[in-house]
């Protein structure tokens, strides 16, 4: 407990730091990029052979495949907010901590 009070400043101040830097790595590394990933490209690729072997078996059998693609669709929204929820945390808990640690004590 004496080491926490001794050195609160310096832990507060690099905590502070450390969910900065973790909330701008977040934010830039899911930012998306211009273009089409290399999975999206395979995913639509696989679709479009899927849609061709479906159009061609469909006048010898009547099966129907679930479409997954609106569940893909929610996942990745999802996966974005729980994303920006975490960048926003992060950063907030930055500077939380920075702006406790430069607070005088009176």
């Amino acid at each position: 407990m004496e080491f926490f009070h001794k050195h609160k400043v310096l832990i507060f101040r690099s905590a502070g730091i450390f969910m900065l830097l973790v909330g701008f790595v977040v934010h830039f590394w899911v930012t998306p990029k211009e273009g089409f990933t290399k999975n999206e490209i395979a995913a639509a690729n696989v679709a479009r052979m899927e849609a061709n072997v479906v159009g061609a078996s469909s006048s010898s059998s009547s099966k129907s495949i679930p479409d997954t693609s609106k569940y893909l669709e929610e996942l990745k929204n999802a996966q974005a907010k729980q994303m920006q929820y975490l960048t926003i945390i992060a950063m907030i808990s930055g500077i939380g901590f920075l702006g406790y640690s430069f607070m005088r004590k009176t």
